[in-house]
């Protein structure tokens, strides 16, 4: 997490240092129209990179995977780009259009413009001066479009397949921003390092949302495959599905995700990978559970035989560190990784000592049972809480059953709130933060 917040903070301070190499917030002379075209530029700018970043980020780049330390910290970052490109663009659109409706309304006074200006412009100049008003005109109704989008996108209880193709518009609007801000910024910005910068990261962002609304995004690395066997877990609400590809599949490291699309209405959701890669089987086994619309109509739709599509590997919860010890915490439906992990340990043993924690509120002895024999065969020690049985799992209980803790790394996938507090105890206690590692399985 702190990996990506340093991202952010440095991205933006970047920026800033350009833009103000070639400009600056404190104009000669200052008087509120001076610096509203100069803030205008400023927060114009800060939007436009930031909404870029973020269309970079949606086409899912694998090259940028290691970097930001997984897709999960990728989508993270995404979302935290678009929330800043949405503040900046609401400063700028205030600033613009807020200080118009102030003139309006008599509450201001428009300086007196020189004349003759624009025809001592050079000719690419002058026709940029002639799309400034249909310029302005879309970018004003593409902001109020894309506002609602962005809020409508950080609403949880939004249906999933209407956010999916909500969020497609956001990469048409986006091309529209960017022939406002190609018109709209100052022509001097682009022979200045601001300039070259906006100028990438619109290329970039262009060529994303381009892969967006084609729906080529993760095409090189989407595999054909069929479902070859179903498995229903009432007691815990879960379903276990193998898949079968048809297509070659570059192979996984255990802890990894894909996304699958069933549903071509529904599009692809992220699954964590619940198996070890064998290249002779050419199998994946996803571990689902009913937690939204969606994963509560599986057991309906899936079939045996269903054709599926495939598209990954992503993620870095790989459990590579030096560390003489481990200590899993999987929550709930975050027991998956841990479930590929001991597969693979069983096949090709390690050298750390493992202690997994499983917490769950649900019970099942068919799918217990299992748990403890993957356990066993891969040389882990489980600990399994059933919270209304046995309560909540706190860091102190952990450190009480592996004493030596501070020898050991943690691995946490589960609800949010819960991987926060053990990080938060776990720091507190001494650990360092590079030896707690957390999914954040969340894509919206």
């Amino acid at each position: 997490m702190k990996r990506i917040k340093w991202v952010l903070w440095l991205f933006l301070a970047i920026l800033s240092g350009a833009w103000l190499l070639a400009d600056t917030l404190s104009p000669e002379p200052f008087h509120y129209f001076s610096f509203r075209e100069v803030f205008v530029q400023y927060t114009g700018t800060l939007a436009m990179a930031t909404m870029s970043l973020a269309m970079l980020l949606a086409a899912r780049p694998k090259w940028l995977e290691r970097p930001l330390n997984g897709l999960d910290k990728m989508y993270r970052l995404h979302k935290w780009l678009g929330i800043a490109g949405l503040l900046f663009a609401v400063t700028h659109w205030w600033w613009a259009q807020g200080t118009k409706w102030m003139v309006g309304w008599g509450w201001l006074d428009r300086p007196v413009r020189g004349a003759g200006a624009e025809q001592a412009l050079p000719g690419f100049e002058q026709w940029l001066r002639s799309q400034r008003g249909l310029a302005e005109t879309l970018g004003e109704w593409v902001f109020y479009v894309m506002a609602i989008l962005i809020v409508l996108a950080l609403v949880k209880r939004f249906p999933y397949h209407l956010f999916k193709k909500t969020h497609h518009w956001l990469a048409l609007g986006y091309l529209v921003l960017v022939y406002h801000s190609t018109v709209l910024v100052k022509p001097d910005y682009w022979t200045e390092p601001v300039g070259w910068i906006l100028a990438i990261l619109m290329l970039g962002g262009s060529l994303s949302a381009i892969q967006v609304l084609s729906g080529r995004v993760g095409r090189r690395l989407t595999t054909q495959g069929t479902i070859a066997s179903l498995i229903d877990y009432p007691r815990l609400g879960v379903i276990e599905g193998a898949v079968e590809l048809r297509d070659r599949w570059a192979g996984h490291a255990p802890g990894q995700f894909a996304f699958v699309t069933s549903n071509m209405r529904e599009g692809a959701h992220p699954y964590t990978i619940a198996s070890s890669w064998d290249p002779a089987e050419h199998r994946l086994v996803f571990i689902v559970k009913a937690l939204g619309d969606h994963t509560r109509r599986l057991r309906d739709r899936l079939e045996v035989g269903m054709p599926v599509r495939v598209e990954g590997p992503y993620g870095c919860f790989d459990f590579d560190d030096d560390n003489p010890r481990q200590i899993w915490v999987g929550a709930g439906i975050g027991i998956t990784p841990f479930i590929a992990r001991m597969k693979h340990l069983a096949r090709a043993p390690g050298q750390q000592t493992i202690d997994l924690f499983h917490v769950t509120d649900d019970s099942d002895p068919v799918a217990f049972d299992k748990l403890a024999a993957d356990a066993a065969a891969a040389g882990v020690t489980l600990h399994l809480i059933v919270t209304p049985r046995d309560g909540r799992l706190s860091a102190e209980r952990i450190r009480a059953a592996v004493p030596d803790w501070s020898e050991a790394s943690l691995w946490f996938c589960g609800p949010n709130e819960f991987g926060r507090t053990l990080y938060r105890d776990f720091l507190k206690a001494g650990m360092s933060p590079a030896d707690f590692h957390r999914e954040l399985f969340e894509m919206r």
